[in-house]
């Protein structure tokens, strides 16, 4: 069951107790407290409870609880399905919550739930360790990690949910929970991967590796003209490389930036992203053939030392909050000459020039897990498929929505059947199940109906209970 409120009052009244900020229709900073990532989801919670802490959270599940009324849960608001909002209800916002407390002598860091990925990483590489976190920095620790979390250093030491160890919970009950290997391993099981079905994570912590500051890394660009010659060699190339290695292959309108010749400027392009979680040293042998052999002297070259940090928010410029956004993640069962062929063809006719599609090679850690281990799925597929439609103007959304779907039938004969979920625009039903092998999703059912069996948490990739 879905929970809802047909004749909720216009306004809703939490416990006078609660320390956070609230914001109604009509108050000040409402609409930009409302706003989310993807500028296609416009939607008007009728209390935004921006929590402090655990305290605040409980006092926030409890008014959606006893009212029957909708509730959302946001940390960064980067889910492109629009889940850190909700129409009408609450919408908790855990944004208030900072924090990433490290322990360098034990190699771990507590984060609490409002922590983004730019703000974790510069606290933990402040000692010089590093865990697989978002390639966009804005992106909240709690969402990517809870859906799987995929990640430049993924290969080297696995998703995020691998990395993490405990999580505090407040459950749709109202408890708060340790969900770790020696309390609630069902639930920590379900969090590394389930999404947010089984309540509100207010803290994460997660295992750290050594990562040195500097490291060798950055992107070449090409022009189209050789695109599946380029590919072929790009593939070659990362089958090949130790798992240090983190890389994508990428079809975009190249940006007329001054690292980018001017003739290139608004044109189709391919563009290659790398970096070396190792010895720059050595990761300067490795990544030597992206400026010496793929598809000869790039046009640009941005291949170097830099810090993580920095390599970090290298994608940041293509995901501003606001623009309208469409994306699919589909895992790819192998990376044919063919379906090179069939993702630069469907690439090169993005109709906006914010709009790319992007090849992510996997396997290494991701696939060393058994796939019992957690509630994350599809961990053998080599390789995933992201296109990701971004426009500006409104009446441009038809044609938009319609590239990424043309674009998912032209690569079909290509794909395992498998989703990434935090990539996910649609999350109906059968796109939720195709996350999951169907062993686990009917063991996450079972936790649904021990955790949340009136669905109190649905404003997700949801498994509903199984009543």
């Amino acid at each position: 069951m879905e929970n809802s409120a047909p004749n909720a009052p216009a306004t809703l009244e939490i416990a006078p107790a609660f320390q956070g900020r609230q914001f109604r229709p009509g108050d000040d900073g409402y609409d930009a407290a409302r706003a989310v990532y993807n500028g296609m989801v416009d939607k008007r919670p009728t209390l935004i409870a921006r929590c402090s802490g655990t305290a605040d959270v409980i006092d926030a599940v409890a008014l959606a609880r006893e009212g029957k009324l909708p509730l959302a849960v946001r940390c960064g608001g980067h889910s492109v399905a629009g889940n850190g909002a909700t129409e009408g209800g609450v919408l908790i916002d855990l944004s208030g919550m900072k924090g990433v407390h490290v322990n360098p002598d034990a190699r771990v860091a507590h984060a609490n739930g409002g922590v983004l990925w730019g703000e974790f990483d510069r606290e933990t590489q402040v000692y010089g360790l590093a865990t697989p976190g978002g390639r966009v920095t804005t992106t909240g620790v709690g969402g990517f990690t809870l859906g799987g979390g995929y990640g430049w250093l993924s290969t080297k030491w696995g998703l995020a949910c691998d990395n993490l160890f405990s999580a505090q919970v407040v459950t749709a009950d109202g408890r708060v929970v340790t969900a770790s290997a020696d309390e609630n391993a069902d639930l920590l099981w379900g969090l590394r991967g389930g999404g947010g079905n089984f309540g509100v994570v207010t803290s994460y912590e997660f295992r750290l590796h050594e990562l040195d500051p500097i490291v060798m890394a950055g992107l070449v660009v090409h022009p189209l003209d050789d695109a599946v010659e380029i590919g072929r060699a790009w593939r070659e190339w990362i089958e090949a490389a130790p798992p240090e290695v983190g890389s994508a292959f990428i079809v975009f309108r190249a940006p007329p930036e001054p690292f980018i010749p001017p003739e290139l400027h608004g044109k189709p392009a391919v563009m290659i992203l790398a970096m070396f979680a190792g010895d720059a040293d050595e990761g300067e042998e490795v990544l030597r053939p992206l400026s010496k052999q793929i598809g000869g002297p790039p046009a640009a070259d941005g291949i170097d030392r830099m810090p993580y940090t920095a390599f970090q928010t290298i994608v940041d410029p293509f995901s501003p909050k606001g623009w309208l956004n469409y994306h699919r993640g589909e895992h790819l069962a192998g990376l044919s000459d063919d379906a090179i062929a069939a993702f630069v063809e469907h690439g090169r006719r993005a109709t906006s020039p914010m709009s790319y599609s992007i090849l992510f090679r996997h396997g290494g850690a991701i696939s060393a897990v058994d796939e019992e281990a957690t509630a994350f799925g599809h961990r053998d597929a080599p390789y995933m498929w992201h296109p990701i439609a971004a426009w500006t103007d409104p009446a441009d959304t038809e044609r938009e929505v319609g590239w990424v779907r043309e674009a998912s039938s032209a690569m079909a004969p290509f794909t395992t059947g498998g989703v990434y979920l935090n990539f996910e625009a649609s999350i109906g039903d059968a796109h939720v199940r195709a996350g999951f092998s169907p062993e686990s999703y009917a063991r996450l059912v079972g936790l649904k109906d021990r955790w949340d069996p009136d669905n109190l948490f649905h404003i997700n990739p949801n498994i509903p209970p199984s009543h």
